[in-house]
This record gives C-alpha cells, structure tokens and sequence, in this order.
C-alpha cells in the first residue's frame, strides 16, 4: 500500500474512538473502521461500534454495509479498505483506519497477496469445487488436500476451520504458489 494512512489501534475502551476523531477533525480526516464485525447491520451489542452522535459530523467507512447473512473475507475487507482509502484521498482528506480486527489490519498493511478479486467468476468455480468435494469426502479429507500441497499452512489451519481451509486450497491454485508463503510479499 503506498498511500499514506493514520492506523491507531490497541485494546478495548483505551480511547480509539475518541483520538480518531480529534485527529479527524484537526486533519481533515475520514475514518475506516477496521472492525471485520462492524460491518454488519443491527450486529451493534458486542462489535463496540461507534454511534452516529459519537462520529460528530465525521464520515465513518465500513460500518453497517452488510446484512448479518453475507459473507465477509479478509480480501473483501482488503479491497473495500483498498478502495474507501483510494476514494479518502482523492477528496484530499486523510484516511484513518481504527481499531480492528488484527489478521486484517496485518493482511491490509503488510500487502498480503490473497489471490486477487474474491469475486471473479474463477473464484467462485475453485470455492464451489472445494465445497462440493468436502461435501463428498468430509473436512478431513479437504485439510489432507492443503496438507499435501502446502503442509505448514495446512498445520496453522485447524481441520474444522473448513471455511479456512476452503480459501487457501483456492489461493493456492490461482496463484499456483504456497498459502504460507503468500503474507511475505509487499
């Protein structure tokens, strides 16, 4: 990522919120919640999630954008901050990203490959093949499939976590590299 972005993060209730919004107001700010939680819709109990009086006048991003239902990856946060960011600048105001959820804020900042576009129609056929083939042959069988292509991602991905599995099986096709190798890029 090579424009310029404020990231204030840090434990629950030390003042995130409050800080972003006086660096805001100083600095022409506009502030991208880096919560993979907030971006939910009536999901307010629980995600710490900022009130429209709390946000004082200024544009906040990534929050209430989807239903509870929808699905929500890392490389869909990626290309929404890639963008709110893009759009943050353009109108000459300086983008600040807050609080967050920390494999995505690392996946964001460090310039994790994820395999590209999330939605491309070949994306979608590699996750239906995975899906169909766990469904087939179970979630153990779908982890020996990571295993026998990429054996230290597969160790860092537990055997339940099918969803995790599922997106590293896909990016390690469309990219025809390692899952674990793919975070060393930036």
């Amino acid at each position: 990522m090579t424009q310029k972005v404020i990231v204030i993060v840090g434990p629950t209730a030390v003042g995130k919120t409050a800080l972003s919004i006086d660096i805001a107001k100083k600095y022409k700010g506009q502030i991208i919640s880096g919560d993979s939680m907030q971006v939910y819709k009536n999901l307010d109990i629980g995600t710490a999630k900022i009130t429209p009086d709390e946000m004082e006048g200024i544009r906040h991003y990534m929050i209430d954008i989807l239903q509870v239902q929808q699905r929500f990856s890392v490389a869909d946060f990626i290309d929404n901050c890639r963008k709110d960011i893009k759009e943050i600048a353009n109108d000459d105001n300086i983008p600040i990203i807050v609080g967050g959820t920390g494999f995505y804020l690392q996946a964001l900042l460090d310039g994790y490959s994820l395999g590209g576009d999330t939605f491309n129609q070949s994306s979608i056929e590699r996750r239906k093949k995975w899906q169909l083939f766990m469904e087939k042959n179970g979630k153990e069988k779908l982890w020996e499939e990571l295993a026998k292509l990429d054996i230290v991602a597969a160790r860092k991905i537990p055997i339940n976590n099918s969803r995790r599995v599922i997106r590293a099986l896909e990016v390690i096709e469309q990219t025809g590299r390692l899952f674990s190798e793919q975070h060393d890029e930036s």
